[in-house]
């Protein structure tokens, strides 16, 4: 099973979870200043259970998949950092209360450690290959949010994605067909709460709000 099958299949699905109007306003600049913060705070928020998530997944991953998993949960770690420094910036309060799409989406990650380890390590891989489309996407980004789509575009980010594409397929090339069953639903779930957590930010605004200043 090839992880860009799921992509084929379910492109359209796919493709509003990567592309959205709240891309779109950062890209042009659009984007109500407001309505990006909300968004930063719930993503915050989301991050601290991601760090549990992949920590759970780390416990039972096969030998090989170690370093890539550790890997990913000293970024996610540094990641929180710089979260906090851009909270401090912007004179936000980070200790918010988890808006519902939130909420559904880190219980959806909770109820992975249920799930057979190819189709939790699915899931992972498809919701960071989201984020990775979605800011190539807005790029290169209104200065006023240019310093947030350059972060999430690096090349060791792509790198690190790839790395899960190959193990998710290693793993789903050992799982049997009730795994791979669940696999493809784990990756039908992630882009419906990526498009979700998009349509969030934007609650009480326009699509085309005024240009940020």
């Amino acid at each position: 099973m090839k992880l860009r099958d799921l992509l084929a299949r379910h492109r359209e699905l796919w493709h509003e979870a990567t592309r959205h109007p709240f891309l779109e306003g950062v890209r042009r600049g659009t984007l109500p200043r407001r309505a990006f913060e909300r968004w930063l705070v719930q993503d915050y928020l989301f991050v601290l259970e991601g760090l549990k998530f992949q920590a759970r997944l780390l416990a039972r991953a096969p030998r090989r998949d170690q370093r890539l998993l550790i890997g990913g949960l000293v970024a996610l770690e540094e990641e929180l950092g710089w979260f906090e420094e851009q909270a401090r910036r912007r004179n936000l309060e980070l200790h918010a209360r988890p808006h519902p799409a939130n909420a559904a989406y880190c219980g959806f990650l909770a109820g992975l450690e249920g799930e057979p380890y190819a189709a939790a390590l699915t899931a992972l891989w498809a919701l960071e290959r989201a984020y990775l489309e979605a800011w190539r996407g807005a790029a290169p980004g209104h200065p006023e949010y240019r310093e947030f789509v350059e972060h999430w575009t690096t090349p060791e980010f792509a790198d690190y994605i790839s790395g899960l594409e190959e193990a998710a397929e290693a793993a789903l090339g050992e799982a049997g067909e009730g795994a791979r069953g669940r696999a493809e639903e784990a990756f039908v779930e992630v882009a419906r709460f990526e498009r979700g957590f998009w349509e969030m930010a934007l609650e009480g605004t326009e699509e085309n709000g005024g240009r940020v200043g």
